[in-house]
């Protein structure tokens, strides 16, 4: 089985490289960091949606390119090589995911071609606090189409229009989709990595529309996570790669007591170890796009892996980047830190990779037992 991409996926990739290499440079995401009244990079915002790149997987009766999720994946890559200022994962991986999978055709037709063109930005509100969210502990509710309750931390929930909500309706859990124009107030939340900022909505008799039948809350999000982690995976792999390409080029570059430090034993198991944790996590992201792709059976296993291995490989990439640069890679001058930055946002924006490995082994167990 051949699960490299194919070669008109390979060209998508170098075009989208060469298009973030000229629009999303290191400048452009510290214009980002440095200005808090900046929460993303509108122009590059503008230049994704003439690529296309927001609709690669929406249907082209909905306003997208109708490309399908493999494009995606090329696609979320080259977003996490150049660690992209911009909602792309909370509005596509996320709320055009959730619209797709359970929207209802007037919802469908409303809102996916707004997604495609740059109009809407999404993001998902399910947590309302620290640890996980369940059944027992949900308190955002909806009667008479109202949203009331409150979610944080929400990425992206500073600057977006719409929200896929976690909610309770009748006593049963739901998903549903909210407008933000009205019935929200928002508060600026302060993370690791304001490239990605998150906030807290309090909402107050928003309108809200059920995503889906009554009662499948748990079971859509479920699904719509598998979908988002295995997108999210390529980002982060994509940023892990990238890491490794600065620890190597710096090694090589670097002199002490007159070698370059790549020469050095403790240099080249670091760059190695960085490397076999890449090749581990790209295999898993290899086996979720294609389960991805084809809707398999395996998407929840192949899924789950491919988080947990991706988000250990980001953040060890980034972290033994930052030991390989020595003194000088924790400081601003050095880039280094906006990849440790958006490691660990990556990994807690979709569930810890405790919450993943928890659900491995669920899976795993419920699989066995069949």
């Amino acid at each position: 089985m051949n699960f490299d991409f194919s070669d008109d996926q390979k060209s998508l990739k170098d075009v989208a490289r060469k298009f973030l290499d000229a629009n999303c440079s290191a400048a452009a995401v510290r214009k980002v960091l440095d200005d808090d009244a900046k929460a993303y990079d509108a122009g590059l915002w503008k230049g994704v949606a003439e690529q296309g790149w927001l609709g690669a997987a929406i249907p082209e009766e909905h306003g997208g390119l109708g490309l399908g999720r493999l494009e995606l994946c090329v696609i979320a890559e080259e977003l996490g090589r150049a660690v992209a200022p911009i909602p792309f994962a909370s509005t596509v991986y996320f709320l055009a995911e959730a619209v797709m999978l359970a929207g209802s055709d007037a919802q469908k037709a409303a809102l996916l071609p707004r997604i495609a063109a740059g109009e809407v930005i999404g993001c998902v509100a399910t947590s309302e606090g620290p640890g996980t969210v369940s059944a027992s502990s949900l308190q955002a509710s909806v009667a008479g189409g109202k949203l009331s309750g409150t979610k944080l931390p929400v990425t992206d929930g500073d600057i977006a229009t719409h929200a896929v909500v976690l909610a309770k309706e009748n006593g049963q859990p739901g998903l549903f989709l909210v407008d933000l124009s009205a019935g929200v107030t928002r508060e600026a939340l302060q993370t690791l990595d304001p490239t990605r900022d998150a906030a807290k909505l309090t909402f107050a008799g928003a309108p809200a529309e059920r995503l889906g039948a009554a009662g499948e809350g748990f079971v859509l999000l479920e699904q719509v996570m598998d979908r988002a982690a295995v997108l999210l995976a390529f980002e982060q792999c994509g940023g892990a790669d990238r890491c490794l390409e600065m620890a190597k080029a710096y090694a090589l570059e670097r002199y002490a007591f007159g070698r370059v430090i790549a020469s050095y034993q403790a240099i080249k198991h670091k760059l190695a170890d960085i490397y076999v944790k890449n090749e581990l996590a790209r295999s898993n992201a290899y086996y979720g796009a294609w389960a991805l792709n084809t809707n398999a059976a395996e998407l929840p296993v192949a899924a789950s892996a491919a988080r947990i291995a991706a988000s250990e490989a980001f953040w060890f990439a980034a972290k033994e980047n930052i030991q390989t640069h020595g003194g000088i890679g924790f400081t601003w001058e050095i880039d280094a830190h906006l990849y440790y930055r958006r490691s660990r946002q990556l990994g807690l924006v979709a569930g810890a990779p405790r919450v993943w490995k928890e659900r491995l082994v669920s899976h795993l167990e419920r699989r066995n037992a069949a």
